[in-house]
């Protein structure tokens, strides 16, 4: 079995997909009005109007409520990645984590929480096999 993507579901389409493609840099592929996709080397995300949930079925899925999910992106510069990001919601901004990736956690407009990353120590790195000789992002305190 492979993770290949996750799907978020939208009452406003358009203005999501803008807010990742403006985040990952990656534009997304249209399939039809109400679906789109952000397709990464590591997985996908899909994004559907609330217009699709219906060909699932019916009240399944709600849009802007999701409340136990994290969506995460591995990004080359964490800050860099913060800036580019001026009007976005920051829950907690740039901060290097136990575990030795710089974090930033923000909110995208239907509220869902995102996470963007950069493996930071020597372990995270190799992890993710990011080189070592890869310099650190900034380390703002």
């Amino acid at each position: 079995m492979n993770l290949i993507s996750l799907r978020v579901i939208t009452a406003d389409i358009a203005r999501l997909v803008a807010f990742y493609e403006q985040a990952t840099g990656t534009p997304a592929t249209w399939s039809t009005p109400d679906f789109a996709e952000i397709t990464t080397e590591g997985a996908t995300l899909a994004i559907g109007s609330e217009r699709t949930v219906p060909l699932f079925s019916p009240g399944s899925a709600h849009a802007a409520d999701n409340h136990s999910v994290i969506i995460e992106f591995l990004v080359p510069d964490v800050d860099a990645t913060h800036e580019k990001l001026p009007g976005a919601e920051t829950v907690a901004p740039p901060t290097t984590m136990p575990w030795g990736n710089r974090s930033l956690l923000v909110r995208d407009p239907d509220g869902n929480l995102v996470n963007f990353f950069t493996p930071v120590t020597p372990a995270a790195k190799a992890k993710f096999s990011v080189p070592a000789s890869t310099p650190a992002t900034r380390q703002h305190h």
